[in-house]
């Protein structure tokens, strides 16, 4: 099925067939007027060899957003000369465009740049099944550069189970250390929870942590000298934003809910479709908001009648 994007997602869909290249950039303006939507649709040619894990690093997308907006295609061996959609285009979540915020179920952070008309989009890996990263509205407690890791008892105990042999107490600053170079803890329960890098290759855009939000090295290094102490840092669980954007269209984004049994009947697609609610009703086709809603895919779509 064709899905039809508004203007600003910037390309007719002759020009969108176009090789999309790949940037380090992933920052934007933020929208005037009350409009959400940022980023622009692009699609990738897959070339011999490639594979959902190296393209999504090359675009510094999660494994999981790339696997999402192209379903049916193999992430291991997609065929040559197919084209994939890059989720590079979004709507930005119904909160404050203030400092840190994560949006759990696309595995995104967004930092709104202080004194300034710029956010800039991340992947991270959030907490997996059993250890959820919370939602919160906190704030950095204090930046650590060259963290140690003192693993809980807990994951001591899991990690010798898998693993047959024990952590150490405390693991020092280095190679082996999964929190990699720079770690922000926030000032939420014990302080055991992290905005931290890692000393992995994979993991990002994944739900794969203990709960703590990592990043790729280089976007946490980045991060890291921007923020200070007291910035504040809001984690939402989202799965669907909606936008009436100023030209009227109105835009839906679902993503795939954290877990079936986590939050039970809030995490039940269809009952909060049930909820969504656009400025101008009267314009939206129920059907394309179901089928988004049943097929969640991480990118916005236009659901005018």
């Amino acid at each position: 099925m064709f899905t039809r994007f508004n203007l600003s997602f910037g390309l007719s869909i002759i020009f969108a067939l176009l090789l999309a290249v790949p940037v380090a950039a992933n920052a934007y303006p933020i929208p005037e007027n009350g409009a959400r939507l940022i980023g622009s649709h692009e699609l990738y040619k897959v070339k011999t060899g490639d594979y959902f894990h190296s393209i999504a690093q090359s675009y510094n997308i999660g494994l999981i957003a790339l696997m999402d907006a192209n379903p049916g295609i193999d992430p291991f061996l997609p065929p040559p000369g197919s084209l994939l959609k890059i989720p590079s285009s979004m709507l930005l979540p119904d909160v404050p465009y203030t400092g840190i915020v994560i949006n759990l179920p696309e595995l995104r952070l967004y930092y709104f740049e202080k004194d300034s008309n710029t956010v800039h989009v991340f992947p991270v890996g959030i907490g997996r099944q059993g250890r959820s990263t919370p939602v919160m509205q906190s704030k950095i407690k204090i930046r650590i550069k060259n963290p140690s890791w003192t693993p809980t008892q807990k994951i001591r105990a899991d990690y010798l189970a898998q693993h047959g042999r024990e952590l150490p107490p405390v693991v020092p600053a280095g190679k082996d250390n999964p929190l990699g170079d720079y770690a922000l803890q926030l000032a939420f329960g014990d302080g055991s929870y992290l905005i931290h890098g890692t000393n992995q290759n994979f993991g990002i855009g994944m739900r794969v942590s203990a709960g703590c939000i990592r990043m790729n090295p280089k976007d946490i290094a980045w991060l890291f000298e921007q923020v200070a102490a007291g910035s504040p840092v809001r984690i939402v669980n989202q799965p669907i934003k909606v936008s009436t954007e100023p030209n009227g269209e109105n835009i839906l984004e679902v993503h795939s809910p954290l877990s079936a049994n986590e939050n039970k009947r809030e995490d039940n697609l269809i009952w909060v479709g049930d909820m969504v609610k656009f400025k101008n009703r009267d314009k939206v086709n129920n059907r394309k908001v179901r089928e988004a809603l049943l097929a969640p895919q991480g990118l916005p779509v236009n659901v005018d009648i």
